[in-house]
């Protein structure tokens, strides 16, 4: 078997592997749903080496606002207990990423541009900028936004304290 064929092989075994933790994300949550009594669909993908869930609502999803919670505390919880399923099931460890009512796709937006904003004024001013604590997921988007904009950061301090400090070139 020559290499490539090796690689095509592997991945398209991590396309299976990471398809089935979102079947099984996707039937824990159903079931979270139906026993909260809450609609909701759930779409399943696979993007930037994750599996990928979404909890979305025809009728606008205000229910769904309470599986989000405030700043996206109840998501991040219910990310860990899906990723906790998901380890159950298959014995590995899961990065999952769950996004309920579109609140990380607009949260994403929203930090792409301040690591853009943030990496500007780095490039205007010559200094570090250190931004305000964030989650992993916030932090992440926040140094690719950095990366993309020709510049480096790093996260510093302890959870739940650690921020990101954009820095010069």
């Amino acid at each position: 078997m020559t290499e490539g064929t090796t690689s095509a092989a592997e991945g398209a075994d991590t396309l299976t592997r990471l398809e089935q933790e979102g079947e099984i994300a996707a039937d824990y949550l159903e079931g979270l749903l139906d026993i909260a009594d809450l609609d909701g669909d759930i779409d399943m993908d696979v993007e930037a080496d994750r599996a990928s869930v979404s909890i979305i609502s025809d009728a606008g999803g205000r229910d769904l606002q309470k599986l989000v919670g405030r700043d996206g505390e109840v998501l991040e919880a219910l990310q860990e207990l899906t990723r906790l399923a998901v380890h159950r099931e298959t014995g590995d460890r899961s990065r999952l990423m769950l996004d309920i009512s579109g609140y990380r796709a607009q949260k994403r937006t929203e930090l792409s541009e301040l690591g853009a904003k943030a990496a500007a004024e780095v490039k205007s001013t010559g200094e570090p900028v250190k931004l305000k604590p964030m989650s992993p997921f916030e932090r992440k988007v926040v140094h690719d936004a950095v990366k993309s904009a020709g510049l480096r950061s790093e996260s510093e301090g302890e959870e739940p304290q650690r921020f990101v400090v954009v820095l010069p070139a």
